[in-house]
């Protein structure tokens, strides 16, 4: 039971390491940490351009992300475009006025992985993508389990 419990303390301080690392990139940008994992979400995954797939895919409320993606459009740090099949479906993309942020955010993601991963062999890092892969997995299996009760 304790390695669960260390597990967990574990990914609380891998978000904690993260969120100090982010502060003054966003500070900096002049933006809310949301707003910088939208930027960075989009940057990343220019397939999964709707506030719904952002939320879906970073377990994010879509509220937030809604309030989030509006101050972006007000920023100038995004547009946003109906899609021509769905008028229902609205399409995010980044702006040109955008770059500076995306790449400060990319320069804080690199930096912040080369931290996390500091000392691992590439055999450990495989290591490490393989077990990601099956706790995932197990954890979207779990979940799925828990809905059919």
């Amino acid at each position: 039971m304790m390695e669960q419990i260390n597990m967990l303390e574990v990914l609380r301080r891998i978000n904690r390491l993260y969120g100090a690392m982010q502060k003054p990139v966003c500070q900096r940008c002049g933006l809310a940490p949301l707003e910088a994992t939208i930027l960075g979400f989009l940057h990343d995954n220019p397939k999964k351009d709707t506030a719904a797939e952002i939320a879906e895919c970073r377990l994010l409320a879509k509220g937030n992300v809604s309030i989030a993606v509006e101050s972006l459009i007000q920023k100038g740090l995004l547009q946003r475009r109906q899609d021509r099949e769905d008028r229902r479906k609205i399409h995010l993309s980044l702006t040109p006025q955008a770059a500076p942020a995306v790449q400060a955010i990319d320069r804080l993601n690199q930096r912040f992985w080369q931290r996390l991963f500091r000392g691992f062999s590439q055999e450990e890092l495989a290591q490490c993508v393989r077990f990601q892969q099956r706790l995932a997995a197990n954890t979207v299996a779990a979940l799925a389990e828990r809905q059919e009760l």
